[in-house]
């Protein structure tokens, strides 16, 4: 059994900073990548930012410059420094992690329950 459970999300102001926060717990054998999607009502799922086991990272363009990812493989946790956020920030986030467990002879996607983050004027 795998959970990733979420925090940091909020309400703040255009120009504003929030820092998500996402810690995997369970039977895990080893994490490939971590990372943070977003969705709006009516939209896809998109991809905001990832980090790989060995500390390379991919951004969206749109927060690339914006949002920095960082991890801590010590404790299974994924962060994601969110600056100068904008209205079009606002979205459900959701951390993802690739990983294999004890029990698996493969690595599969997991998924967190997502937290809202609203950035209004």
């Amino acid at each position: 059994q795998v959970q990733l459970v979420e925090s940091g999300g909020g309400l703040v102001q255009p120009g504003g900073s929030l820092r998500l926060s996402c810690a995997a717990s369970g039977s895990i054998f080893s994490i490939f990548s971590m990372g943070w999607y977003r969705q709006t009502p009516g939209k896809q799922r998109e991809l905001v930012a990832t980090v790989m086991s060995a500390g390379s990272t991919n951004y969206a363009d749109s927060v690339r410059g914006r949002f920095t990812i960082s991890r801590d493989n010590a404790r299974n946790t994924v962060y994601l420094q969110m600056n100068s956020l904008k209205p079009e920030d606002t979205a459900v986030y959701y951390c993802n992690a690739d990983l294999k467990t004890f029990a698996a002879t493969v690595h599969r996607s997991y998924w967190g329950q997502g937290t809202q983050v609203t950035v209004y004027s």
